[in-house]
This record gives structure tokens, sequence and C-alpha cells, in this order.
């Protein structure tokens, strides 16, 4: 499809990998329940940490000056 070209200058952010921020939240998680049960109150709800649309593969970016290379499909 040579004729193929975007139409905005949007991108998707593709991030290596999610390691990392999976590593960082559940070790929130962890520390959260244990200090929720070392203070005898309920563990806080496992939905509240690691929501995958914080991390840094989520979202689209602008381009500012894309070339035509870039504008390609």
């Amino acid at each position: 499809m040579s004729r193929s070209r975007r139409k905005t200058p949007i991108r998707g952010n593709c991030g290596d990998s999610d390691k990392p921020f999976k590593r960082v939240e559940h070790r929130r998680e962890r520390r959260a329940v244990k200090v929720a049960l070392a203070a005898s109150e309920d563990p806080p709800h496992p939905k509240v940490f690691g929501n995958p649309w914080d991390s840094c593969k989520d979202g689209k970016y602008h381009m500012s000056d894309p070339g035509p290379k870039d504008m390609r499909k």
C-alpha cells in the first residue's frame, strides 16, 4: 500500500515493556496491604493499584514537525 498515508500527525506511545510499571505498582500494593493488616483495617481494593491507563504505554502524542517518513503507515 504505497499510497497509504496518515491524515493527522498523531502517533501512539509504545514503550518497551510494562514490567517496571507493574513492579512499582505491585510493591505499592503489598506495602499498603501490610500496613492495613498491621493496623487491623480492611485492605484496600486491588483495583486501586496498577491502573493500566496510568502506565507509560498509554495514550497518544502529537508530532510537532512530521516528515514524509513519519506520515507513512
